[in-house]
């Protein structure tokens, strides 16, 4: 039965995650904490593991789309090298409950900020390719390095992955088209993720069981995301990812 239990909340977790970019460890982690019962450290590296093959299959559909800008996720992955370790590292000294109550704070105010972009029609991204060119200098790529090394540190502290963030980061701020950003997110998702899952499993902090059977749903999960997500408007997407964020935030913050 909890077999069965893991295996639909993978299947959820896993589609949801694959059409906002944000892979499925957002739902997945407080499902193994809250209906499980699982220890937070269990939960993080347990969930990572879902995250990773959550992305890991929804990037076999986005490939076929050719959505993913490959040359961006690489440098994210680059900077979430580092991050990884920080994250890991970050465990043992910081106090987890005022973390989340700061970071709780930040997703509902990001949340906020891309419902009021989205109402107003106001999105910042480009309509075409050629307009993302422009930007690519050294300093745009400095600055996704520095994005790198964020995420790979959230990844591994909080076992979520960090899409939830990159994708409106990539929107917003590197005027990525929100399909190009969600796919390319979790591209980087999953090369990065990699090393936060080996670092948890060196640890001993995973439950093969449940990361099995949740694992197994968020494969088939990750199919049904890719196929929806590219029937969905970027208006759509950005609701999606903004609803998740205050979600995100106010479980966070209780």
């Amino acid at each position: 039965m909890e077999g069965i239990i893991l295996l639909l909340i993978g299947l959820f977790s896993g589609a949801y995650g694959i059409m906002v970019g944000a892979g499925g460890g957002f739902i997945f982690v407080p499902a193994l904490l809250l209906i499980m019962n699982m220890p937070p450290h269990l939960a993080a590296g347990t969930g990572l593991v879902i995250v990773m093959v959550n992305s890991l299959s929804g990037v076999a559909g986005f490939a076929k789309q050719k959505r993913i800008d490959y040359q961006l996720a690489i440098f994210l992955t680059i900077g979430a090298f580092p991050g990884s370790f920080l994250g890991a590292y970050l465990t043992k000294f910081v106090s987890t409950a005022q973390f989340y109550t700061i970071f709780a704070c930040v997703l509902i105010g990001l949340g906020i900020f891309l419902q009021i972009k989205n109402r107003k029609g106001a999105s910042s991204a480009p309509k075409s390719e050629l307009e993302v060119k422009q930007y690519h200098s050294p300093g745009y790529w400095a600055g996704i390095l520095m994005l790198g090394i964020f995420m790979g540190t959230v990844s591994t502290f909080f076992g979520i992955g960090g899409g939830w963030l990159m994708v409106p980061i990539l929107m917003y701020l590197y005027k990525v088209v929100p399909h190009r950003a969600t796919a390319t997110s979790v591209f980087a998702l999953c090369l990065y993720s990699s090393f936060g899952v080996g670092i948890h499993i060196f640890n001993g902090n995973v439950d093969w069981l449940a990361a099995f059977w949740g694992g197994l749903g968020a494969m088939i999960g990750a199919q049904i995301g890719v196929f929806v997500s590219n029937r969905m408007s970027g208006r759509l997407i950005v609701q999606l990812l903004s609803l998740l964020l205050i979600g995100l935030g106010i479980r966070m913050l209780f």
